[in-house]
């Protein structure tokens, strides 16, 4: 399962938007970080080995592969008030299973601090 929640497909339409930019937004794995590797949002093209879902008009991505890796994906905006370390909020990800090479306690989330 791959969940956009509607928070998130908002903003990320703001973005693209306020930008100018057509692109799809890939989940991927990004390696490093204080709890090891972590999910991530970039813009790319989907290619055929993606799981693709649409939603309001903008694509999320990601690998099969990762997607098999992960369970179920879910990617959220949460606002805050900046006690992260940035003001607006931010995009988290999380998901089912542990990351390979997860540092124990680290979870599956985009960072820490719930707030990149």
């Amino acid at each position: 399962m791959f969940e956009i929640t509607d928070s998130a497909v908002k903003n990320v339409k703001d973005y693209l938007s306020q930008n100018k930019i057509e692109s799809a937004i890939r989940v991927s794995l990004m390696s490093g970080g204080c709890s090891g590797p972590s999910l991530s949002l970039s813009l790319d093209e989907a290619k055929e080995s993606d799981l693709t879902v649409d939603k309001d008009g903008v694509s999320f991505i990601m690998d099969k592969g990762l997607s098999t890796t992960c369970g179920a994906v879910k990617v959220d905006f949460v606002e805050s008030s900046g006690g992260c370390g940035c003001s607006g909020g931010g995009f988290t990800i999380s998901c089912e299973n542990p990351l390979p090479g997860a540092k124990k306690g680290g979870g599956c989330g985009s960072c820490s601090s719930g707030c990149c």
